[in-house]
């Protein structure tokens, strides 16, 4: 895609990594959340779209992490709350929402400590 805008947003949140038969101690992360929307070309009013609907639709649906334990918070209460899977879940519910002929989500970054990041491709 030639165009693309993105959007970053940071929330605290805990969690516990489960490893076959354990858990490992659980402690926090200041998330810090990338995320690309892009266009093959841009709209009448020359935006791939706006940022302010992106952010929007972000904030909402990273709120129920925010200041949480992610292993006691939907979808983490059964899936394992790896910066993959943060970063899976986040893109593909923003892409849920947002995605229209004309501009979709192109990939979303998750950074859980500094140096630390995995990023989910749509």
């Amino acid at each position: 895609m030639p165009f693309d805008i993105t959007i970053k947003s940071t929330f605290s949140a805990a969690h516990a990594l489960r490893f076959n038969d354990s858990v490992e101690p659980l402690h926090g992360h200041d998330w810090r959340v990338t995320l690309s929307v892009g266009a093959v070309s841009l709209d009448d009013l020359g935006l791939v779209c706006d940022f302010h609907t992106i952010e929007r639709v972000l904030k909402e649906i990273i709120r129920p992490f925010r200041n949480a334990n992610l292993n006691e918070v939907p979808p983490f209460d059964t899936v394992n709350p790896t910066a993959e899977r943060v970063a899976e879940y986040i893109g593909s519910s923003v892409a849920e929402r947002v995605d229209t002929d004309h501009a979709r989500v192109l990939w979303c970054r998750v950074t859980e400590a500094p140096g630390c990041a995995a990023r989910w491709i749509a």
